[in-house]
């Protein structure tokens, strides 16, 4: 009697609200990739618009564009004051795409590419491999720079997620101390061309697939650093990395299973000089595995995506850098989920 009193008391108590909507958190996450899909955020950057100019603006239907509308507003992306819509300061930040802080280019990834991936994360829990259609003898670079459009848009929506981590990257080290760098699996060159920025007596440049240099070069001359700033072309699964007085290695190791991580981090000690500095980021999963969720559903994300790859604690980095050989080691947040970790050789 007393366990059914109990009982019927936490239900009284509990609302199921919470784990409901939890479960139902795909709606409001597409509804946002939906927005960007449309470019939404960049018709009102431009102009605030009513309902019905909006409809027309975007090429909605009229069934459900106002609640569409209004569910961006009640989602906290939207603001409407008399019947007019308007960004919010963060969606006019991040979501215009005539700005350089755009942040659309890796929410349409997720919308073309993780979305629908994601569906299959049972399948994937159940037999540990990647569900984005990749062979056994593939791994996720080979789709993702299949041909120059696909390469282009993968290096795009990089650009995307580092833009504000090299920002902070920027201010947190030493690069006083140090006069050149070379950012590895650089992409369009987005953390060199921060870094660059931020610290005007920097060389260096960023170290990529051959297929990249096209892309970067072009990103690297848009900010007119060209002078500073130089392609490094080759493969880190294949070949050593080039040496320089700092190595960056960001959005890398978790691709990788533990083998490739240990083999990649020794390559860098050695490209290193003595003095040189290793900086790896990732959204790394706090040392009690509680808190930090970004970094355990991108570790799922690499599940769903990659042979062997998986995300990784502070405290796993700082000890696979110390079998490295790696000394002074030590450990910084970046801001929102992502942490480095900085080894001394």
């Amino acid at each position: 009697m007393g366990a059914t009193t109990k009982n019927t008391t936490d239900i009284a108590e509990l609302s199921p609200e919470r784990i409901v909507q939890l479960g139902l958190g795909f709606c409001a996450s597409k509804t946002l990739l939906s927005a960007v899909e449309l470019d939404l955020f960049t018709e009102l950057a431009a102009s605030p618009l009513e309902t019905e100019a909006l409809r027309q603006r975007l090429g909605l239907h009229q069934r459900g564009a106002r609640d569409f509308f209004d569910a961006l507003v009640a989602l906290g992306v939207l603001e409407r004051r008399d019947g007019i819509y308007f960004n919010t300061h963060e969606t006019a930040l991040y979501l215009d795409r005539n700005k350089p802080s755009y942040v659309g280019k890796m929410l349409q990834l997720a919308n073309t590419l993780l979305y629908p991936t994601w569906g299959s994360l049972t399948r994937a829990l159940q037999t540990g491999k990647p569900q984005n259609g990749i062979k056994d003898s593939e791994d996720l670079f080979d789709t993702a720079y299949s041909d120059p459009a696909s390469m282009a848009q993968y290096a795009e929506a990089m650009t995307s997620a580092s833009l504000p981590i090299a920002r902070a990257l920027g201010q947190r080290f030493r690069w006083v101390d140090y006069g050149t760098f070379v950012d590895i699996g650089t992409a369009e060159g987005a953390v060199p061309v921060e870094i660059g920025h931020a610290h005007s007596h920097l060389t260096g440049g960023g170290f990529d697939l051959p297929s990249v240099r096209s892309v970067f070069e072009a990103y690297v001359q848009r900010h007119k650093l060209e002078d500073r700033l130089r392609f490094y072309p080759g493969d880190f699964l294949s070949q050593p990395l080039p040496s320089a007085d700092v190595l960056v290695m960001g959005h890398i190791l978790h691709n990788w299973n533990l083998q490739v991580k240990r083999d990649l981090l020794a390559k860098a000690y050695t490209a290193l000089p003595k003095g040189g500095a290793l900086i790896t980021y990732d959204q790394m999963i706090d040392d009690e595995r509680r808190e930090n969720a970004a970094g355990l559903l991108m570790s799922l994300n690499m599940l769903m995506r990659t042979q062997g790859g998986f995300d990784y604690t502070a405290a796993d980095c700082i000890a696979w850098m110390r079998e490295a050989g790696f000394t002074e080691l030590s450990r910084e947040r970046l801001g929102g989920s992502y942490s480095m970790v900085v080894g001394i050789k």
